[in-house]
């Protein structure tokens, strides 16, 4: 999807399809391999693994051992449904007991549905580099109450979403309460507003996530790529049988 093409799609007229507009569930296929347990990796004298993050040259934000001899990669979107179930059911056991071994890394990657989860994107990646995926996964716990502030007020939506690049995405903040619910989670209103106003970042995070999409071919959300192998699954119970085929364990 292009820029212009994500810009001019009208919230409104999304809003009842976004916990619809994920991709199909899928079952694991045997793709990976299986594999000798993987040894257990130390963190760095004083460091836990679950805590190092890593902004990646595709724009992702990595959690884990950058030199993980696995790396799990999730394109998501923050307004779907099944990302928001394998955030509340997969990523904590994911983080204890994979990703803390130094075995898996986790890369969290955009994929953008509709105009709100650009807004979504630039608040989560707006504070430091720790901070996104907790709040990606607020917002994934929260999604009823997320959906309801792009529902409850259509016109005051609709008329931000006319507004200019440097006002929209900041204006649709403000009207959906999303403004709040971010600075009730550490992100301070001024701060959510100067991110979004942000022409140029916010026109470069698109661009960013399209050519990811259409390098990796990713057309629903969530998908998954272990090294680089697309998984077939979207849910934890395939997920983690996959990851220990491939050594995790």
């Amino acid at each position: 999807m292009t820029v212009t093409r994500l810009f001019s799609l009208p919230l409104l007229a999304l809003a009842p399809l976004m916990l619809a507009a994920c991709g199909d569930e899928a079952s694991p296929d045997g793709a990976v391999a299986a594999g000798e347990p993987l040894p257990a990796i130390a963190a760095p004298a004083g460091t836990k693994w679950a805590d190092t993050v890593t902004v990646t040259p595709e724009g992702g934000y990595m959690i884990g051992n950058p030199d993980a001899p696995l790396k799990l990669v999730e394109y998501a979107s923050h307004t779907c449904s099944h990302c928001a179930e394998f955030s509340q059911t997969g990523k904590q056991p994911l983080k204890d007991k994979y990703v803390a071994s130094g075995v898996v890394s986790f890369e969290q990657r955009e994929t953008f549905l509709n105009p709100y989860d650009v807004v979504l994107a630039g608040l989560t990646q707006c504070g430091a580099k720790e901070q996104m995926q907790p709040l990606s996964d607020q917002v994934w716990q929260n999604l009823p109450a997320v959906f309801q502030g792009l529902q409850s007020n259509p016109q005051a939506v609709e008329a931000a979403g006319a507004l200019p690049i440097n006002q929209r995405f900041a204006a649709i903040a403000e009207v959906t309460g999303l403004i709040e619910f971010f600075a009730a989670r550490g992100l301070s209103a001024d701060q959510a507003r100067a991110c979004l106003t942000d022409a140029a970042k916010i026109e470069a995070l698109v661009k960013t996530v399209e050519a990811n999409n259409t390098k990796d071919n990713v057309t629903g959300t969530p998908t998954f790529f272990l090294n680089g192998k697309r998984v077939e699954g979207a849910t934890w119970d395939v997920i983690e049988p996959q990851l220990q085929r491939a050594g995790a364990r």
